[in-house]
């Protein structure tokens, strides 16, 4: 560095006197060659013109040695290198001096005619040449002029040297120092100062620099003294942090890191993380660290091996950082254990995807499941069967013998399910009675057989009663079966088309397994129009209640009416009960469409009785099972107050499907009527299970004989004859001992009413007497004829 500015200095003063000096100086020794090339040429001219007259007279008479004294007079000025006369007649020739060689360098002419001045006028009598050497630039100086030449030439070097020794003393040596300080702090690492002093700019220079190498040795120490406490911090830390470089490579790690995993430091500094990974998680990892490979903080989970060889479970939650390249830098990560939390995790889905009291999967833990196998069946163009199973009379146990009963019958189905699933089935427990089976076939065709045969084995399971816990069950099972991928495309629409599948089955009969057909749609569709039909019904008041009349069998004599649920839609006209009322117990609008027909047949019978004027007939009403709830006495009191009607011309009509469940709150409710004043009868009697037995447990009134056992008694067949009969005066005859009123159904032929009267029947209603009608067409037959039907029978 030193040599590079003083050698520039030196240029710069070279270049200057080059520039300034020499130009000067050759102007000046031009200027003074010209002066005295000049003054030669004239005394040359005076000498040749002088000597040229001279010469005339000698050439003239032909006097050669006057020739010659003349010639080596000119020639011995030393301005003059040689001098050559010759006459015009070439007889004389004279050359001074007689060398025969030139002398050296360059040599200039003047040549001169010598004119001798006759008598009859100018004659050339000859010439004279004088050689001479012309003036250059330095021959041309004078003493005074080479002196001042001189002392000019002394006075630049002086002036060059002086500017030389001030550059090294006053600019070269401080900066020598300076180079020497910054030499001495990069080669040995403390900050060296400058020993200089002086109020010029390299003074200022020098201060300038020990105030900054006292700067930066004060941050140093600061800088050192953080590194140190960063250090310290990153290693007391109780988390295992470490650092990674661009290349995934361990730059640094703590010493709880270290703790942790059981390495030595010089075991990981430099190695690859990911070779940390175990092979299987590897791939995973680096997929992790490419999607997420972005500044700011991320997290991503992988597995761990130990010094040891253990595995861990681990998250790491990465920062990183830009360089001023604009790179990605270093990164600090924090790598925390969580083993214990992933199996916690592993459990917790486990018992949040698991039926409790099965084992099985729950329904959360079968859609997923669902999914995965379409998926896999759909990479290998396998097929799949979903069976979807209800266990029939499950309610009725649970009902009847308790929960705890019910729960331990539901274990048993499972426990003989299990030893018939492969690895290729997944059963799942939806809720209450619901289960699910997904069969998965590599061959199409293969699993629909498979899922029939499989649903068999399940049906057999109840061939034989059930013994749970002293308690002796007879179930069965309902199952649909759906496939995939010819009934579905998607897990949604195969379970749901398996659900359809097992309604048909209850539908059918229950107790077998039914595969799904496309024809089930329309059943769907029906239930569907029905839904949106009760939902229109409810909210443009289009229920109505249809009353049918129920006669005294001796006399004719109307004595009552049953209340009949009717829709008029605008469209499709009067439409029955039918499935309305199953639909709308399904849906949960059994309550609203129980209300709304109350309500009308209410109405309607405030409407009748004041158009007859017959206060002594009673309605029967009817309601479902889901009605019967602890408010519905006092609901049906506030009604039939607020109609001004007599709780005693009210009969509430229940099925035997209402009292099997022997639920206390229905005994309840039926007791809270009873002492409201309301009278209870029993519908559809003699189809059940034990139907004598509720007319000793329950408040009833009256006994409705179903319409099934009153047709039989004049059918074709004999012995079904007789039996049918014979059920018939029975039931009459115990329920008279029992203070019941009888009252037949479905009566249509002048025999059955013959019969039922000699049974000693109270009362029947059928289409002899008449149909179900509106209230409108009852009134206008009221008005004329008061008594619709009066028979006798001979």
């Amino acid at each position: 560095m030193t040599r590079s500015v003083e050698g520039r200095f030196l240029s710069i003063v070279a270049t200057t006197i080059f520039i300034l000096v020499v130009p000067l100086f050759g102007l000046f020794l031009y200027l003074a060659s010209e002066s005295a090339s000049r003054e030669l040429q004239q005394n040359l001219d005076v000498l040749l013109a002088a000597n040229a007259q001279a010469l005339a007279k000698p050439l003239w008479d032909f006097d050669r040695e006057s020739v010659e004294q003349i010639s080596a007079t000119i020639v011995s000025s030393d301005k003059v290198e040689r001098v050559q006369v010759a006459d015009a007649s070439g007889g004389i020739q004279v050359s001074m001096p007689p060398q025969h060689k030139w002398p050296g360098g360059r040599i200039e002419t003047l040549t001169r005619d010598i004119i001798y001045e006759a008598l009859d006028g100018p004659k050339q009598v000859g010439k004279i040449t004088i050689h001479y050497k012309p003036i250059d630039l330095l021959s041309s100086l004078r003493r005074s002029e080479a002196i001042l030449t001189g002392i000019f030439a002394m006075a630049v070097i002086g002036l060059v040297a002086a500017a030389v020794i001030g550059n090294r003393l006053m600019v070269i040596k401080p900066l020598l120092r300076l180079t020497g300080a910054i030499e001495a702090t990069r080669r040995l690492g403390s900050r060296h100062h400058v020993d200089w002093e002086s109020n010029d700019e390299i003074g200022r220079l020098a201060r300038s620099f020990n105030a900054m190498q006292s700067q930066l040795e004060k941050e140093e120490r600061e800088l050192k003294h953080a590194h140190r406490r960063a250090t310290d911090i990153y290693n007391l830390t109780p988390a295992m942090l470490f650092s990674l470089d661009d290349e995934d490579q361990i730059t640094g790690v703590s010493d709880y890191w270290l703790v942790a995993t059981g390495y030595a430091r010089s075991d990981v500094i430099g190695r690859r993380f990911s070779d940390l990974v175990p092979d299987e998680s590897r791939s995973a990892y680096l997929d992790q660290k490419l999607a997420r490979n972005t500044l700011g903080v991320v997290e991503l989970t992988t597995r761990f091996v130990c010094a040891d060889g253990e595995i861990m479970d681990i998250l790491i939650a990465e920062a990183g950082k830009l360089e001023y390249t604009g790179k990605n830098g270093l990164s600090l990560s924090v790598m925390t254990d969580v083993t214990a939390l992933k199996r916690s995790e592993e459990r917790n889905l486990r018992q949040a995807i698991t039926d409790h009291l099965t084992g099985l999967m729950n329904r959360q833990g079968f859609e997923s499941a669902l999914d995965t196998q379409i998926r896999t069946a759909d990479a290998s163009d396998g097929e799949l069967a979903c069976l979807f199973i209800d266990l029939d009379r499950f309610k009725w146990i649970n009902d009847n013998l308790g929960h705890e009963i019910g729960d331990a019958v539901l274990c048993r189905f499972v426990e003989h399910l299990r030893p018939h699933l492969t690895p290729d089935m997944t059963a799942a427990r939806l809720g209450g009675d619901e289960f699910a089976i997904i069969l998965r076939t590599a061959d199409r065709g293969a699993a629909e057989k498979a899922a029939v045969e499989l649903g068999e084995t399940i049906c057999s399971f109840f061939v034989e009663p059930m013994s749970v816990r002293g308690a002796t069950v007879r179930l069965s099972a309902s199952i649909g079966i759906a496939l995939y991928p010819e009934h579905a495309t998607s897990a949604a629409e195969l379970l749901q088309k398996s659900d359809m599948a097992m309604y048909r089955k209850k539908r059918d009969g229950k107790n077998g397994a039914q595969v799904y057909h496309p024809s089930f749609e329309d059943g769907t569709r029906e239930r569907a129009a029905i839904e949106h039909d009760i939902e229109l019904g409810l909210s443009n008041d289009w229920f109505d209640a249809y009353f049918q009349p129920i006669i005294q069998m001796k006399t004719g004599r109307i004595v009552g009416y049953e209340a009949l649920l009717r829709l008029l839609h605008p469209e499709r006209g009067v439409i029955p009960p039918g499935r309305l009322i199953s639909i709308a117990e399904e849906t949960g609008a059994i309550d609203r469409v129980g209300t709304r027909m109350l309500e009308k047949a209410l109405e309607n019978f405030v409407r009748l009785s004041e158009a007859s004027g017959n206060s002594d007939t009673y309605l029967a009403i009817n309601l479902s099972p889901l009605q019967f709830e602890p408010a519905l006495p006092m609901k049906l009191t506030a009604m039939t107050n607020r109609y001004g009607i007599a709780p005693g011309r009210i009969v509430i009509e229940i099925t035997e499907a209402t009292l099997l469940h022997d639920n206390p709150q229905i005994r309840t409710i039926l007791d809270s009527f009873n002492r409201h004043g309301y009278r209870i009868a029993l519908d559809d009697f003699g189809t059940g299970y034990s139907s004598l037995s509720y007319l000793n447990r329950f408040p009833v009134d009256i006994v409705k004989i179903d319409q099934s056992f009153v047709r039989a008694m004049c059918d074709d067949e004999t012995e079904l004859n007789e039996k049918s009969r014979m059920l018939v005066e029975g039931i009459t005859a115990i329920s008279h001992k029992m203070a019941c009123t009888v009252v037949a159904e479905g009566i249509e032929t002048e025999e059955q009413w013959a019969l039922l009267k000699s049974f000693g029947v109270d009362n029947g209603q059928g289409y002899l007497f008449a149909r179900p009608q509106s209230v409108a067409t009852l009134i206008a037959e009221q008005r004329a004829k008061p008594e619709p039907r009066q028979r006798s029978v001979a």
